[in-house]
């Protein structure tokens, strides 16, 4: 069971008890969905036809954003577990402290686009790591502020060397 809310005001719990069978608030939810590609849906549900697209999606946090019809929908799931950490007070145990950013893979530093001092949002572009050819752009995995850049424009890395400390 899945608990959707956009908001303390509306909020849903989602049962999928079979492959082609939801339970919506304790009722059978009927609709229609036909996949239109990247991201685009056409949804049918009570002789109304929706336009939904998914705009972005972060499975670590089960935070989703949708655009139904044009109109922006953010979306947060929690499943059993999630409401389990809530009741228990425990719900922010999850969340880590990110303190540094390594590299996921060898390369050569080719552009860094922060520096010390600087203040940083999760996903904001922080160096760009060329591997095999192709440019990685290694965005923040948080909110936080650079303490330091451990390394230098055209230096070549390691996996698992770290690249950037956060204070």
């Amino acid at each position: 069971m899945l608990h959707i809310s956009t908001g303390p005001a509306h909020s849903w719990e989602v049962d999928f008890r079979a492959p082609d069978s939801i339970i919506l608030n304790g009722q059978p939810f009927n609709w229609d969905l036909a996949p239109l590609g990247n991201g685009r849906y056409h949804v049918l549900h009570q002789g109304k036809s929706y336009n939904a697209e998914l705009v972005s999606a972060d499975y670590a946090t089960k935070a989703f954003v949708l655009k139904i019809n044009g109109q922006r929908v953010e979306l947060q799931a929690k499943d059993r577990f999630d409401q389990l950490l809530d009741r228990l007070g425990l719900s922010d145990a999850t969340a880590q402290k990110i303190n540094e950013l390594k590299a996921p893979m060898p390369g050569l530093i080719i552009d860094v686009r922060v520096q010390p001092g600087q203040a940083v949002q999760k996903g904001d572009p922080l160096l760009v790591l060329e591997a095999m050819k192709m440019e990685n752009i290694l965005k923040a995995p948080a909110d936080g502020i650079v303490a330091s850049i451990k390394v230098a424009l055209r230096a070549n890395v390691t996996k698992g060397q770290v690249l950037v400390q956060f204070a």
